[in-house]
């Protein structure tokens, strides 16, 4: 039955279909379909307006209009076959957004360093892909007793042996504490503790006093979880250097 009620729209000609919007509607009633994001059905939005914060194009806004009800048991339905067909299908999740991208090594072979340490230069560690935190699905198969470097955004860029020193043989999950959601970060990390189980951490943050929320959202996300992992930690200078 249809009733007048707050919905969110998505303008097309803004929406470039990064993804970002999807891992923060928690009813998952948007999808990216063909190069745009798209609301699979009405019943399915609650209109709260969750994602309208990770759309960095504003191509997401909540309007009044008559549409479906919406509908948590569906919403149940819709969440519950997601996770089936995540159980049944091989391989490393991959972020909305980048639905083509794909590893297709094993996570063993895949985590193993791919280039001569004597010539940094030579290629990349990376193993994986989404590496966002909140792209990241706390099931994903390459995260399962792995060992974890969890990155703030600037230090790779900061850090000129990133890979060689930090990546090699390690998962990555990077973001900012400063400009993402804290408390959304705490509950990603505490959902990868439980169900992943990472085998050790590696933190690496910036000297500047903000990269130190990523220390605490770690530790509340462990305490919270109840997992005790080691966890090392590695803070790098505005110059590209490594504090004692």
């Amino acid at each position: 039955m249809k009733v007048l009620r707050r919905i969110i729209e998505i303008n097309e000609e803004l929406c470039d279909g990064c993804g970002q919007c999807v891992p923060d509607c928690a009813e998952g009633a948007l999808r990216i379909v063909d190069g745009k994001a798209t609301m699979i059905a009405d019943k399915y939005c609650d209109g709260l307006g969750a994602c309208l914060e990770a759309c960095p194009k504003d191509a997401l806004r909540i309007v009044e209009r008559e549409a479906d009800e919406f509908d948590e048991e569906a919403v149940m339905e819709l969440l519950d076959s997601g996770k089936q067909k995540e159980k049944e299908k091989p391989g490393v999740a991959r972020s909305p957004g980048l639905a083509n991208i794909k590893i297709e090594t094993p996570c063993q072979a895949a985590n193993k360093p791919r280039f001569d340490l004597a010539a940094p230069k030579s290629g990349s560690a990376l193993s994986h892909w989404p590496v966002q935190i909140r792209l990241v699905p706390a099931q994903a198969p390459f995260l399962k007793n792995a060992d974890l470097l969890v990155a703030a955004d600037c230090v790779p860029v900061a850090y000129p042996h990133f890979h060689r020193d930090f990546l090699a043989d390690r998962v990555i999950m990077m973001g900012c504490p400063k400009f993402d959601d804290v408390n959304g970060y705490i509950q990603k990390f505490v959902e990868v503790f439980r169900q992943a189980k990472p085998k050790s951490i590696k933190l690496a943050i910036m000297e500047v006093p903000c990269c130190g929320g990523m220390r605490m959202i770690v530790k509340e996300a462990l305490k919270q979880a109840g997992q005790d992992i080691p966890m090392e930690e590695v803070i790098v200078t505005a110059r590209g250097g490594v504090k004692d």
